[in-house]
C-alpha cells in the first residue's frame, strides 16, 4: 500500500517542475515587459516629432482662403465680368478611407449622365497634393445641396464650399475680347504656383482673363482653425487674409462693340476699331460668338460637340487669329512705299487698257473693270482701286521693298500688346518662300501680293492698326486692351513699340489721304454710296478678297458660286481725317465686294464713336468695286 501512494506522488519531482515552470513564466513577463518598454520608447521618443504633429492635425486645420478674382469693367465702368455667390463640391483625399465608394455615392446623389461620369472621377484626381481640396462640382442647385446635407454623415472629405464664381453679362458681345475662366486642368497645375492657387479651382483660359491672369488672381491667404474628432471647426486660431485681385478697366467701349455685332448680323467676320492716337481697342469683334459662361463650370459633353462641329467656327477669334487676303486695302500702303522708294510721284500717270503685262510675257493681269480706267494717277488710282496701276508699281518696287514697307506697317507682326493668341499673319518675301518651299520667288506673285492677294495673309487686327499709323501720319501707337490695372493707368507709350514711319515729304500722307477720301465722296469713288451724307472728313479703302482664283479669261459671277466661295468684303477707315479719332478694319466673310458691304459698317461705326449715332445704313443700292 505504501509503494502504490509513492509511485502516485513524487514531491521532488513536482517542486522541479514548478521551479522550471516558474522561471519560464518570469522570463516571459520580463520579455514582455522589456518589448513594452521598448515600444514605448520608441512610439515616445525616435517618433515623437511624428506623433505629436499627428495629435496636433487632428486638432488644428489649415484651410486656404483663395482670394476674390478682380472685376473687369468697359471704359466707361460698365461691368464685364463680375463675381456671383455660388456653392461648389470639393473633395480632400487625404480624408476620404475609400474613395470608389464615395464617389459613386455622390454620382448616385447628384444623378449625374453618364456623359459627364467620367470627367467627374478625373477631376477627383486632379490635385497632386493629397490634402488640397478637388473641385468636383459648381454651381450646386438646392436640390443637390439638400441630398449632400442629409448625407454628410456618409461622406467624409467631402465639402459643400461656398466661393465666387466668374459670370459674363455680355458673354456673346464679349466673348473673344474678355474670354473666359474655367477649371484648372492638370496641366495647368503643373504651371501654377501650389502655395498661390491652394483653394483656387478656376484660372483665365483666353483672351484677357488668360492675359492678365497673375493681376486678376490676387494672393492666396490661409487659416488655422481647430477642429473636433468629426472636422467640425470649434473656432480660428490663426488667419493671414488673401489679397483680392486688381480689377481691370479696358479700353473696349461695351455699346460700340454691342453696335459692332449688331452691324455684322450674325455674318461671319470681323470688325475691329482703334483709337489713333492712344492706341485704345474700342472694338474688337468676331462673329459668330459663343456663351463664354458655358466654360466657367464646366460645359457638358454635347454642348462642347456642338460649338467644335459648328462649320461657322464660333470658338475662333477671327479678330485675332483670321487669316484673310487684305485684297485692295493694302493699295495705300503700297502707294507710300512706291513714293518712299522714288518708284512714282503723285503726279505720275500710266494708262490702263483693262490689264498689265509682264515684259516678255503673254499672260494678262486684269484690272477689275474689264475695259480699263484710262489715265490713272496715284490719287485716282486709289479712288477707283485701279489694279493696273498697283500691277505695274508692285513690278517696280520688287517683293523685298514690298515686304520692307509693308512690314513698317505691322503686317506680317504681332501688332499688340495684350491680346492673347494674336497670329502674325504672313508678310511673304523671297526668302520666306524659298525657306518655306524651297522654290524662287515669281514677278507674277509679286504683282498678286501689290493687289492684296497671293501669299499675302493679314488679320482684322492688323489692317485696324496699320490704318491706325497710316492715320499718325506714321507714328506707331501699340494698341492694347486693357486701360487700368488696379489704380494704375496703362501709359500710353509701352515697350517693344515698334518705330515711327518717317518720310522725306510730308506732303505724301495729304496725297494719300486724298485718295482714300474720294473713296467715301468722290465722284468716282467706290464706296461714295457708303459715304453720302458724311458731317466730317473720312479716309477708307475698299477691297474683295478672293477665296479663289479665276482662270485668265473666266469671269466672276456671284450667283453662281456657292455661299462660301464668294469673294471676302473688306474696308478699312479712319476719321476725322485733319483729327484722327478712330481707324477700322472690317472683313465680312463671303459677302462680295468691299465697297458694297463692309464700307457701310464701317461708316456707322464711325457714326457711333464720332457723333453719338448708331443709325445703321443700308447697302441695297450699292455699286461694288471688284477689288
Amino acid at each position: 500500500m505504501r509503494k502504490h501512494r509513492q509511485a502516485l506522488k513524487n514531491a521532488r519531482q513536482e517542486m522541479h517542475t514548478f521551479r522550471v515552470r516558474s522561471l519560464v513564466a518570469a522570463c516571459l513577463v520580463v520579455l514582455l515587459t522589456g518589448a513594452l518598454m521598448a515600444r514605448l520608447v520608441y512610439l515616445q521618443v525616435v517618433q515623437h516629432d511624428v506623433y505629436i504633429t499627428r495629435s496636433e492635425n487632428n486638432r488644428v486645420r489649415v484651410e486656404p482662403l483663395p482670394p476674390t478674382r478682380g472685376l473687369i469693367y468697359d471704359r466707361n465702368g460698365e461691368l464685364l465680368a463680375e463675381n456671383r455667390p455660388t456653392y461648389n463640391l470639393t473633395l480632400v483625399r487625404e480624408r476620404v478611407d475609400d474613395i470608389d465608394a464615395t464617389l459613386a455615392l455622390l454620382i448616385d446623389l447628384l444623378d449625374l449622365p453618364d456623359a459627364e461620369i467620367d470627367a467627374f472621377r478625373e477631376r477627383s484626381r486632379q490635385r497632386q497634393r493629397p490634402f488640397q481640396p478637388a473641385l468636383l462640382m459648381s454651381d450646386l442647385s438646392e436640390e443637390q445641396i439638400a441630398k449632400l446635407a442629409v448625407n454628410r454623415y456618409r461622406l467624409p472629405g467631402v465639402e459643400v464650399e461656398a466661393q465666387l464664381l466668374r459670370y459674363y453679362p455680355d458673354a456673346k458681345i464679349m466673348s473673344h475680347a474678355l474670354g473666359f475662366v474655367g477649371r484648372i486642368n492638370a496641366e495647368e497645375l503643373n504651371q501654377l504656383d501650389p502655395g498661390n492657387y491652394a483653394g483656387t479651382h478656376f484660372v483665365g483660359k483666353t483672351g484677357v482673363e488668360r492675359y492678365y491672369e497673375d493681376e486678376l488672381h490676387g494672393q492666396a491667404g490661409l487659416r488655422k482653425v481647430e477642429t473636433n474628432a468629426r472636422g467640425r471647426v470649434l473656432r480660428e486660431l490663426g488667419r493671414t487674409d488673401p489679397v483680392p485681385g486688381k480689377n481691370l478697366t479696358l479700353t473696349i467701349d461695351k455699346d460700340l462693340q454691342s453696335l459692332a455685332v449688331d452691324l455684322m448680323d450674325g455674318r461671319r467676320g470681323s470688325i475691329v476699331a482703334i483709337a489713333p492716337k492712344t492706341g485704345e481697342i474700342l472694338a474688337m469683334v468676331s462673329t459668330p460668338g459663343f456663351d463664354s459662361n458655358q466654360f466657367v463650370t464646366g460645359i457638358d459633353v454635347a454642348s462642347y460637340r456642338a460649338l467644335q462641329n459648328d462649320i461657322d467656327l464660333p470658338l475662333f477669334n477671327r479678330a485675332a487669329r483670321g487669316h484673310y487676303p487684305a485684297g485692295s486695302t493694302v493699295k495705300p500702303f503700297m502707294a507710300l512705299s512706291g513714293l518712299v522708294e522714288g518708284e512714282i510721284t503723285p503726279s505720275d500717270t500710266i494708262y490702263d487698257p483693262g490689264y498689265y503685262q509682264l515684259p516678255n510675257d503673254s499672260r494678262r493681269y486684269r484690272n477689275w473693270l474689264r475695259w480699263g480706267h484710262g489715265k490713272v494717277d496715284m490719287e485716282r488710282a486709289i479712288t477707283v482701286s485701279n489694279n493696273t496701276y498697283f500691277y505695274s508699281l508692285a513690278h517696280e518696287l520688287g517683293i523685298d521693298a514690298i515686304s520692307k514697307h509693308m512690314h513698317q506697317f505691322g503686317f506680317g507682326e504681332r501688332v499688340t500688346q495684350d491680346v492673347y493668341g494674336e497670329s502674325t499673319g504672313l508678310m511673304p518675301s523671297r526668302e520666306w518662300k524659298r525657306e518655306r518651299f524651297n522654290q524662287p520667288w515669281y514677278p507674277g506673285e509679286t504683282l498678286s501680293v501689290g493687289i492684296g492677294q497671293g501669299y499675302l495673309q493679314v488679320t482684322p487686327l492688323q489692317l485696324a492698326t496699320a490704318t491706325a499709323v497710316l492715320a499718325n501720319r506714321g507714328h506707331w501707337v501699340k494698341p492694347r486692351l486693357a486701360k487700368n490695372i488696379g489704380d494704375e493707368e496703362v501709359p500710353v507709350d509701352l515697350p517693344d513699340t515698334k518705330q515711327d514711319i518717317t518720310i522725306e515729304n510730308n506732303e505724301w500722307w495729304d496725297d494719300i489721304y486724298a485718295g482714300m477720301e474720294n473713296v467715301l465722296s468722290g465722284r468716282e469713288g467706290t464706296a461714295r454710296r457708303a459715304g453720302k451724307g458724311l458731317e466730317y472728313r473720312m479716309g477708307g479703302k475698299s477691297g474683295t478678297a478672293q477665296v479663289f482664283s479665276l482662270g485668265q479669261d473666266e469671269k466672276y459671277n456671284a450667283d453662281e458660286l456657292a455661299e462660301r466661295l464668294r469673294d471676302h468684303a473688306l474696308f478699312i477707315a479712319f476719321a476725322p481725317v485733319d483729327d484722327p479719332q478712330i481707324a477700322i478694319s472690317v472683313i465680312v466673310e463671303n459677302a462680295g465686294g468691299g465697297s458694297s458691304h463692309a464700307s457701310y459698317l464701317a461708316r456707322d461705326m464711325a457714326d457711333a464713336w464720332i457723333l453719338g449715332r448708331d443709325d445703321k445704313e443700308t447697302d441695297d443700292d450699292s455699286e461694288g468695286d471688284g477689288a
